[in-house]
C-alpha cells in the first residue's frame, strides 16, 4: 500500500476495512437463529427457565455439559432478550475472529496479504466433515464461533512470541468448544517441537488409540469410559448423526476433506519460507492426525468416547490455515513466467467455483508447478493463453449467471419495487456475490487500485463508496426469516400457555419446525423434534428414548430422526427429505396419548376431547391444543 505514514496511509486501511465489512454483508450478515443456532439457544434458555432442563435433550449427558458458554450466553440473554443477545454476539466473535485472523496473517505473511487473507477467509465456504455440516466462520452464533477466534487469536499470539498467552488462550478455548479448541492446542505445541517428535507424536497418539479401541472390543471387562456402543445405540447414531462415522463418508464428503490438504502441499513447496512451511506441515499434520484417529473410532468397536470426540473436526485447522495462506501463495507464484496465472487462476477457482471439482483442480495446479521446470520456453507462450482464455470463460459465467440472478427483476411489480426498492437490490446483489468468484474479482480489484493508486483522494472516494454500500445493503444482511422467543410470539400463543403445565412435553404435528417453536414460543419441553435428538451420541438413554418415542408416534409420522435413510431415498429420487407425516385422527390420537410422557398434542385437526383451539391469526389460527390426560381418561379401561 502506501509506503508514506499517517493519513495517507490510516485512509487506506479504513478502505480495506469497510472493504471487509462490505464483504461481510454481502457473503455472511446474519440470518437470525438457524441451524445449530437453535440448539445452543435453547441450553441457554434452560438456564433462565428451569422447566426447559427437563427436556429429554438435557436429560442425559449433552454437548451443555461440557462447554461454559451456555451460562455466558444466558446472562447476555437476561439482560436484552434472546435475538438481541444472539446478533450481538454474533457480530461480536465474527468481528474478533477476523481481527485475530489478520494479526496472524500480517505477522506470517505481511500487511498488504494480510488484507486479502482475511477478505479470502470471507469469501471460500469453508466447509469441513461430512455432508457440508460444519464450515469456518458460521453465520449464526454456537459455540464454535468463540472457539474459533480464541484459537486464531492463540496463534497470532504464539508466531508474535507470546507463546504463554497463546497456550493459555488455547487452554481457555477448551472451555469453550473441547472439540474444536483440542487442535488448536495441538497446532500450537506441533509449532513448538522439533517436526520428527511431532511425527512420533502423531503415530504414538493414533497407534494408542488403537491399542485402546482394540481393548474396549475385545477385552470382556474395561472401563465405563471405553464403553463400546451396542448395536441399537449405534443405530440411531448413524441414522440421526451419519457425519460422526467415516465410513458413512460419500466421494464428495472425502473430496471436500482433502482438498485443504493438497492447498498446504502446494504452499510448501511453491512458498520459499521455511516459517510457513513448517506451519503447513503442522497444519496437515494435526488435521490428517484427527482423520486417522476418527477412522479408528467408526471402524473399531465403535468405542463410545472416541465416537463422541469427532476427531474429523481436527480437519478445520487445515481449512483455516490453507485459506489463510492462499493470498500470499498466490502473489509469489504470479510472478512464474511460464504458468504463474494460470496456476493462481485454478487454485482460486479450486476454492470459490462449487460446479468444478476443487480437489481435481487444485491436483491439476499442483502437478503443473512441481513440472514446470520441464515447461519449454516455446510451451509457455500456450499456458499464458490457456490462462487468458481461462479469465474470459470465467468473467462470461459470471456474466451469465448475474444475468439470471438480475432478469427476474422486471418481473417485479411496480408496487414492488415502489415500496422496496433498495432490498430487493440489495437482496440481488448479495445473490451475485454468492457466487463467490465475483467477489474475489472485486477484492483484488480494491486491493490493487489502493496499491497503485499515489494520491490520498482515492482511498477517500473508495471508502465513501464502501460505506454507502454498506448501509445499502445493511437490511437485506440482516433480514431474518423470523424472531424466536420474541415477547410478542409469546404473548400470541397465552392460550396455549395457560393450559400447558411448565414440564409437559408439547408434540406438534404435521411437524411445524425443527422443535424451536415449543422451546421458544411456548418455552415448553418438546416430546419429540429433528434437534432434540441432536445429542444422541452422548447418551445411550437418549438414544433409546427417542427410538422408543419414535415408535409411539408411527401412527402419526415416520420416525424423524432417520435422516441417513431419507438422504439416501432422496439421493435415489424416490422420496422427499421431510419425513412422512400424517393427518391426527381420534384413534391416532389416542395411540400416542397412551404414552405417559406425552403431555399435549398440537394438530390443525379437530378430532374430539375438547380442545383448546388458537384463535389469533397467524399462520396456527384454528389450530388445536390436546390434553393428553383428557384423552387417556376417556380411553376404556383395560
Amino acid at each position: 500500500m502506501h509506503s508514506s505514514h499517517g493519513l495517507p496511509r490510516k485512509i487506506t486501511a479504513l478502505a480495506l476495512v469497510l472493504m471487509l465489512v462490505t464483504l461481510w454483508l454481502l457473503m455472511h450478515g446474519y440470518q437470525g437463529l438457524t441451524g445449530d443456532a437453535q440448539i445452543y439457544a435453547f441450553q441457554a434458555l434452560a438456564r433462565i427457565h428451569p422447566q426447559l432442563a427437563t427436556d429429554l435433550y438435557l436429560q442425559n449427558t449433552s454437548q451443555d455439559q461440557f462447554t461454559i458458554f451456555s451460562p455466558i450466553y444466558a446472562w447476555f440473554i437476561g439482560l436484552m432478550g434472546l435475538e438481541n443477545a444472539a446478533r450481538l454476539l454474533t457480530l461480536i466473535f465474527n468481528a474478533w475472529l477476523l481481527a485475530a485472523a489478520w494479526s496472524f496473517a500480517r505477522a506470517i505473511t505481511g500487511r498488504e496479504a494480510a488484507w486479502l487473507a482475511v477478505a479470502f477467509l470471507l469469501i471460500v465456504p469453508g466447509n469441513y466433515g461430512g455432508s457440508d455440516v460444519f464450515r469456518l466462520s458460521e453465520h449464526f452464533l454456537t459455540a464454535r464461533l468463540p472457539a474459533e477466534a480464541l484459537i486464531v487469536t492463540a496463534l497470532a499470539c504464539h508466531v508474535r512470541g507470546m507463546k504463554v498467552i497463546a497456550l493459555l488462550l488455547a487452554s481457555g478455548a477448551m472451555l469453550v468448544h473441547p472439540l474444536m479448541a483440542l487442535p488448536g492446542l495441538l497446532l500450537l505445541l506441533c509449532l513448538e517441537l522439533p517436526l520428527r517428535f511431532d511425527l512420533l507424536g502423531a503415530l504414538a497418539g493414533v497407534l494408542v488409540t488403537l491399542g485402546i479401541a482394540v481393548a474396549a472390543a475385545t477385552l470382556p471387562s474395561v472401563p465405563h469410559a471405553l464403553t463400546v456402543m451396542d448395536p441399537a445405540w449405534l443405530d440411531v447414531v448413524r441414522e440421526r448423526s451419519q457425519f460422526l462415522l467415516l465410513q458413512l463418508w460419500s466421494v464428495h464428503d472425502w473430496n471436500l476433506n482433502a482438498q485443504p490438504f493438497l492447498y498446504l502441499a502446494f504452499t510448501a513447496i511453491a512458498v520459499q519460507d521455511e516459517r510457513l512451511r513448517r506451519l503447513c506441515l503442522a497444519a496437515a499434520l494435526v488435521g490428517a492426525a484427527g482423520l486417522a484417529v476418527a477412522l479408528i473410532a467408526g471402524w473399531v468397536g465403535p468405542v463410545a468416547l472416541l465416537v463422541q470426540g469427532q476427531a474429523w473436526r481436527w480437519v478445520w485447522i487445515p481449512v483455516l490455515i490453507s485459506a489463510l495462506l492462499l493470498p500470499h501463495t498466490a502473489l509469489q507464484v504470479w510472478r512464474d513466467e511460464k504458468c504463474g496465472p494460470l496456476i493462481v487462476i485454478l487454485l482460486v477457482l479450486g476454492w470459490t467455483c462449487s460446479a468444478i471439482d476443487g480437489t481435481a483442480v487444485v491436483s491439476l495446479a499442483l502437478a503443473l508447478w512441481v513440472l514446470r521446470a520441464h515447461i519449454s520456453v516455446r510451451a509457455a507462450p500456450y499456458l499464458r493463453w490457456a490462462a487468458i482464455a481461462l479469465g474470459i470463460a470465467i468473467l462470461a459465467w459470471i456474466f451469465n449467471q448475474s444475468w439470471a440472478i438480475l432478469a427476474p427483476a422486471a418481473t417485479v411489480s411496480a408496487h414492488a419495487l415502489a415500496h422496496a426498492p433498495a432490498s430487493i437490490d440489495a437482496a440481488r446483489i448479495r445473490e451475485i456475490f454468492g457466487l463467490e468468484i465475483p467477489a474475489v474479482l472485486l477484492v483484488v480489484l480494491v486491493w490493487w487500485w489502493l496499491r497503485r493508486t499515489r494520491t490520498q483522494w482515492a482511498p477517500i472516494l473508495l471508502a465513501t463508496a464502501l460505506l454507502a454500500t454498506s448501509i445499502a445493503i445493511l437490511p437485506a444482511a440482516f433480514k431474518e426469516t423470523r424472531t424466536l422467543g420474541s415477547a410478542t410470539a409469546t404473548h400470541e400463543f397465552a392460550d396455549w400457555t395457560r393450559e400447558i403445565p411448565p414440564m409437559s412435553t408439547v408434540l406438534v404435528t404435521p411437524t411445524h419446525d425443527v422443535g424451536a417453536f415449543v422451546w421458544f414460543t411456548l418455552q415448553r419441553p418438546n416430546y419429540l423434534a429433528v434437534d432434540q435428538s441432536a445429542g444422541v451420541v452422548f447418551s445411550r438413554r437418549t438414544a433409546i428414548e427417542v427410538r422408543r418415542r419414535s415408535n409411539v408416534l408411527l401412527p402419526l409420522m415416520d420416525p424423524n430422526w432417520k435422516i441417513l435413510t431419507r438422504l439416501r431415498a432422496d439421493a435415489a429420487g424416490k422420496r422427499k427429505i421431510d419425513a412422512a407425516t400424517k393427518k391426527l385422527t381420534a384413534t391416532s390420537l389416542r395411540q400416542v396419548c397412551t404414552d405417559p410422557k406425552l403431555g399435549y398434542v398440537i394438530s390443525p385437526q379437530k378430532v374430539g376431547f375438547d380442545p383448546v383451539p388458537h384463535e389469533r391469526p397467524g399462520a396456527m389460527q384454528d389450530w388445536n391444543l390436546y390434553d393428553c390426560r383428557q384423552v387417556r381418561a376417556a380411553l376404556p379401561l383395560s
